[in-house]
């Protein structure tokens, strides 16, 4: 370990440094603790985690024995270090608390010594393993697996481990349990809560899948191992909760295909339709991983179907009204998607300072001033931007844009079947007008092209308000 200046971030309001330069030599990662802002230097050995099982030592093969009985120091929760026997005469170490921010200093305070860090099962898989990958690099480490607690549930239940969904609602909201609910589907549920499986029938019984089986699977390999009904009554801490859904009679199925009823909302009327919404979101073309940014978000539904398309994806959905955005987080929970973050304010201001977007739908404001070019330029290359306007002032606006920058505008009509007198006849619903644009490499669009503007006059100021940036293509 070579010892470096500790460094701050600068929480007055500077920003963190840019030290990554200086180890441009080093084939050693930097321990940089985000949280507290420190640099701790720069680790020159490897650390290994060993998968650890309820059953203990009697349940680890040899190579996992024998690196944890060549540690001269080994860093686990207590329940772990309390599972190796006196025979192991490595330093015992407890994991902070809090884990992430006294991580770094932990494993920089043990510098030089043989270090091995236990973990739970898979250390892989919802565990330490990957949280040190990311801090030191996955050439700095050894993994040594034990089958996970999902892995022997799965074995007990005789469930195709392949053909089961998992989450870990291990510290995280209960409400994760929404998207996976759907009929006919298995899931294994990681907890850490004596109350998880009582909660989790509750959250069924709301949603209409109170008929399905539910089972408890606790401390899985060791003496007190348990699998059995769940009958409201609390279990172990180390328990896995098994859900066969079923869904109740009379119910309607959520599905994770963008379009979900408008009743799914809780709404104040401010809400994209769900035919539109559907349009909206296959414009989007949603990405697991990728940032959408809400803007205008109403009842938060076009962040949240992006979100209920893949575990990964992130959405931030922005709001002036406090009324609205407290509804956008109820939303948002009960649909499954707790972590979709709500910035009050409206924009382009309340854009300063957020992560950079993936994609970007503007729901409200396309009349306000510098609120489309704000969005366009916080796009990256291959970003894409979506906009609906009802008013003839907001489509007039969106063929602008469109004039300026290229992309589709698409006018989306729908008609529905209403009584008229004794007859039916059809209601024509509020013509829709949508502008979608994708950035791309380049120069932008020449005159004659698709979506090309006229060229500028260079004895004229640009507008203040025209984006700059790649061209784009028709999505």
């Amino acid at each position: 370990m070579a010892w470096l200046p500790v460094m701050a971030t600068g929480h007055s309001g500077g920003t963190a440094p840019d030290f990554a330069p200086v180890f441009l030599s080093s084939r050693s990662p930097v321990i940089f603790s985000q949280p507290c802002g420190k640099l701790y230097g720069v680790l020159s050995q490897t650390v290994t985690v060993v998968g650890i099982g309820a059953d203990g030592w009697p349940g680890l093969p040899p190579r996992s024995r024998a690196a944890i009985e060549q540690a001269g120091v080994v860093v686990g929760s207590p329940r772990q270090l309390a599972l190796l026997p006196e025979a192991v005469t490595g330093r015992r170490v407890p994991l902070p608390s809090p884990l992430l921010p006294g991580l770094p200093e932990l494993i920089a305070a043990h510098a030089g010594a043989a270090l091995v860090v236990l973990a739970s099962g898979d250390p892989m898989f919802y565990g330490i393993g990957a949280t040190l990958v990311r801090l030191l690099g996955a050439a700095h480490l050894v993994v040594l697996p034990h089958p996970s607690s999902v892995s022997v549930a799965a074995a007990r239940l005789g469930w195709p481990l392949d053909d089961v969904d998992v989450v870990s609602l291990v510290g995280r909201p209960r409400e994760l349990l929404h998207p996976l609910l759907q009929p006919g589907r298995r899931v294994l549920a990681l907890t850490a809560e004596p109350t998880a499986a009582a909660d989790i029938r509750a959250l069924l019984d709301a949603r209409g899948f109170g008929t399905s089986p539910v089972t408890v699977l606790a401390d899985l390999g060791s003496e007190q191992e348990v699998v059995a009904p769940a009958d409201g009554r609390p279990h172990s801490r180390l328990a896995i909760v098994a859900i066969e859904c079923r869904l109740d009679a009379g119910t309607a199925p959520l599905p994770r295909v963008p379009g979900l009823p408008d009743g799914a909302f809780e709404q104040d009327g401010q809400i994209t339709k769900h035919e539109i919404r559907a349009l909206t979101l296959a414009a989007l073309a949603p990405v697991p991983g990728q940032l959408l940014w809400d803007v205008g978000a109403g009842s938060g539904s076009i962040g949240i179907e992006w979100m209920r398309i893949h575990p990964a994806s992130r959405a931030i959905a922005v709001e002036p009204r406090a009324d609205r955005r407290e509804r956008i987080a109820r939303n948002a929970a009960a649909l499954g998607v707790p972590g979709l973050v709500v910035v009050p304010g409206s924009a382009p201001a309340a854009l300063s300072g957020l992560p950079r977007p993936d994609a970007v739908f503007i729901g409200g404001g396309v009349t306000a001033d510098g609120v489309v070019a704000a969005c366009w330029d916080a796009l990256p290359v291959g970003g894409r931007l979506v906009a609906n306007a009802v008013t003839i002032e907001g489509q007039g606006a969106l063929a602008s844009w469109r004039d300026r920058l290229g992309g589709a505008l698409t006018r989306i009509g729908l008609e529905r079947a209403d009584g008229l007198g004794t007859f039916t006849t059809w209601r024509p619903a509020l013509p829709v007008v949508q502008w979608s644009i994708r950035k791309l490499p380049g120069p932008p669009p020449g005159p004659g092209q698709p979506g090309a503007s006229q060229p500028p006059d260079p004895s004229q100021p640009s507008s203040p308000s025209q984006p700059s940036g790649p061209s784009q293509e028709r999505l």
